[in-house]
């Protein structure tokens, strides 16, 4: 197949993307398939020889690697990079090129990626993509409207408060969810602009900046226990990873710099709370109407009580990522997985 792999954006997860992106394209061209990797913001130009000629297959196909630094992007820099400037979210050649491949998989994270924007319009021009369509994109991204889907299925989910900031702030309501909670953008990934607080005046501190990324904001209260993720793939529930941090809790940099996490797979915990955690995940899956794949990520005491923190429609795909490793935990290599994913988009 002619294979698109859409990456980079102009999310704050752009370098998290761009690493997914390098190695899902290599894996798509190990399993036979002609591939280009095309970043969905900056574009690509046209060869003289026709865009068609962007897509390559071994051995004339040149792998790459991509790590994630400790930072998020300048996004800043990389508007400035963009030349032309097409004056909308996709750089020059994206649409086109995706009209000649088989089917994109959408490696995007984050805003632009994974809220529903680039599903509507690859679903407006018949084109072919991986992941989940609009409508789930758009309810499992934002996470107030996603928690609200949860509690009106009876999953455990932390209280929380939503807000537009600094217009719509209700300090009583705030104060009421305790401490530590987080403060975060509502429709983030990736722990970005997220912020752990302990009391008032760190909350207040963190309102202000993470607003510098999105006004669209919320706090949540803090609960305790064992961080774990579930993957479901194929209407099928994966053994839970159980995340753990050297130390503090799962920020960005602990999430993709090597030697900050401990990751134990499966799970070092009861049959029955596995079971409890899959089930549960599966039940989000369905209620959020996700597709073929998707990561859902928990927090459990030792008593099994538990609550979900969020939704991944497009789980990362990086060397660091947990979908690819409790696929690998299931007998499912990288590149059989990414073959899995684009074959199920036709």
């Amino acid at each position: 197949m002619k294979i698109v792999v859409l990456s980079g954006g102009i999310s704050p997860e752009r370098d998290v993307s761009l690493s997914s992106g390098c190695m899902i394209a290599n894996a798509l061209v190990e399993k036979g398939h002609e591939v280009v990797m095309v970043d969905s913001f900056l574009g690509i130009e046209k060869p003289a020889s026709g865009l068609g000629s962007l897509f390559k297959k071994l051995p004339e196909y040149q792998p790459k690697t991509l790590g994630v630094p400790s930072e998020p992007p300048d996004l800043n820099k990389v508007r400035a990079e963009r030349k032309p400037d097409t004056g909308c979210n996709f750089g020059q050649n994206v649409l086109e090129v995706c009209r000649l491949a088989d089917v994109v998989f959408i490696a995007l994270h984050g805003e632009g990626g994974e809220d529903g924007q680039v599903q509507a319009t690859f679903d407006q021009m018949n084109i072919r993509y991986t992941g989940s369509g609009f409508y789930a994109c758009v309810k499992a991204m934002n996470k107030d409207v996603a928690k609200h889907l949860m509690k009106a299925n009876r999953i455990p989910t932390a209280r929380w408060e939503h807000m537009i900031y600094p217009e719509d702030v209700h300090w009583d309501r705030i104060r009421a969810l305790g401490y530590p909670q987080f403060v975060k953008p509502t429709c983030g990934g990736s722990s970005i602009a997220t912020f752990k607080c302990d009391n008032e005046e760190e909350v207040r501190a963190a309102l202000e900046e993470a607003s510098k990324t999105s006004e669209d904001l919320m706090s949540e209260a803090y609960f305790g226990g064992r961080e774990f993720d579930v993957g479901i793939l194929d209407g099928k529930a994966l053994e839970p990873i159980e995340i753990i941090p050297v130390s503090g809790w799962f920020d960005y940099e602990k999430k993709y710099q090597p030697g900050l996490t401990d990751e134990v797979c499966p799970a070092d915990i009861p049959v029955e709370h596995a079971e409890i955690l899959k089930d549960a995940a599966l039940r989000i899956h369905n209620c959020l109407g996700l597709g073929f794949y998707s990561r859902i990520d928990f927090k459990m005491e030792a008593d099994g009580s538990f609550t979900c923190l969020e939704a991944n429609t497009l789980p990362g795909m990086t060397p660091g990522s947990l979908f690819p490793k409790e696929a690998r935990q299931a007998g499912i290599a990288y590149a059989d997985l990414c073959d899995m994913i684009v074959r199920a988009a036709i």
